[in-house]
């Protein structure tokens, strides 16, 4: 199947049994989206002409009435037809070229009990341009996709930083997490495609703030780095929420970075904390609920669990926060792992 973008003279041919967002990323198309799980709706776009089908049903990013509006989402949806999309191509001058390259794992470090540090050397010959918060694609065999932000900011990206969380069951994580020392020993080849996304750091003078949800810290700490290191004059406060005090593996580099820059600060927020925990407890964006009366004249970061953008997204309005100066990167397991996973449960149950 075909399908053209109506905004453009772009098109690409996907499979039936491929998500047509994936078909366009092998494409080279920059297509807006964030989580791939169906959650988020950022790849939502109009169908004009043709049929898709859902493999899962209707995503739960995707109400009946923006189906029956015209809209799909592109991570989820299956073409049936040839189709003619109304979605606009994310290429504007700044932003870098899309590309496929080998990365070689250099050195694995591991953070916590379930996020490692993955660093990898890309071609020296070969630049590599992005932006803070975006991210890179890990290629699996049968054209499947991993996505990982890029936990280093530009200028210090030789070797390029990911932060990968173990998901029970899943091929690639299951791989990389039983013998940490050695991939680095061996030099472990990646195939990766990147840089990949649209939540990146928009220049303003307003004052930004940043709310990470686990893992979702990575671009977030690519943004602060971009920040504080190129010495640029931005007020930014960073709420950062995890489970417990064993999830905080990156408590320390935050620290510090709030002893480098007297405009940085810098709250942790645990849902489940042990007993000794004095610091603040609960859900990450009540946190900042708690703290902001209004939200108004703030650029708002928010990368995380499905659960928590939307609950940015839902109640940060409420406070006066501009829908334009609100950038989200949604995480979410791939459908294949989640498929697992409930496989899993239903054989153990």
């Amino acid at each position: 199947m075909r399908v053209s973008l109506s905004k453009s003279d772009r098109s690409f041919s996907v499979a039936p049994d491929r998500p047509v967002l994936d078909a366009a990323l092998d494409a080279g198309l920059n297509l807006p989206h964030s989580c791939k799980g169906g959650n988020c709706g950022a790849c939502r776009v109009r169908l004009l002409e043709g049929e898709v089908r859902y493999p899962n049903g209707r995503p739960l990013g995707h109400s009946e009435a923006e189906t029956a509006e015209g809209f799909i989402l592109l991570c989820q949806a299956r073409a049936v037809t040839d189709l003619r999309i109304e979605a606009v191509e994310l290429r504007t001058p700044e932003c870098a070229v899309i590309k496929r390259m080998p990365g070689r794992i250099v050195r694995a470090q591991a953070l916590s009990h379930d996020v490692m540090s993955v660093f990898l050397r890309l071609p020296a010959a070969e630049g590599f341009e992005f932006e803070p918060g975006q991210y890179v694609d890990v290629m699996l065999p049968g054209g499947r996709r991993r996505s990982f932000s890029i936990a280093s900011p530009p200028h210090d990206s030789r070797p390029l930083e990911l932060h990968i969380r173990r998901v029970p069951g899943g091929e690639f994580t299951e791989q990389l997490f039983a013998d940490p020392q050695a991939l680095g020993e061996r030099g472990m080849l990646l195939s990766i495609e990147g840089p990949l996304g649209q939540f990146v750091y928009r220049p303003s003078d307003a004052p930004m703030l940043l709310i990470g949800g686990g893992t979702g810290l990575a671009p977030l700490k690519s943004i602060v780095r971009h920040v504080i290191e190129n010495d640029l004059p931005r007020r930014m406060t960073l709420y950062w929420g995890v489970r417990s005090e064993c999830d905080l593996y990156a408590h320390d580099e935050l620290e510090d970075l709030v002893r480098r820059a007297p405009a940085f600060h810098y709250q942790a927020v645990l849902s489940e904390p042990g007993a000794a925990w004095a610091g603040r407890r609960g859900w990450v964006h009540e946190a900042v609920l708690q703290d902001f009366g209004q939200l108004t004249a703030t650029d708002i970061y928010a990368s995380g669990p499905p659960a928590m953008i939307a609950a940015v997204r839902g109640e940060f309005a409420g406070r006066g926060a501009d829908p334009a100066r609100l950038f989200f990167d949604s995480f979410d397991y791939a459908p294949d792992a989640l498929e697992r996973q409930r496989t899993t449960a239903a054989t153990k149950a």
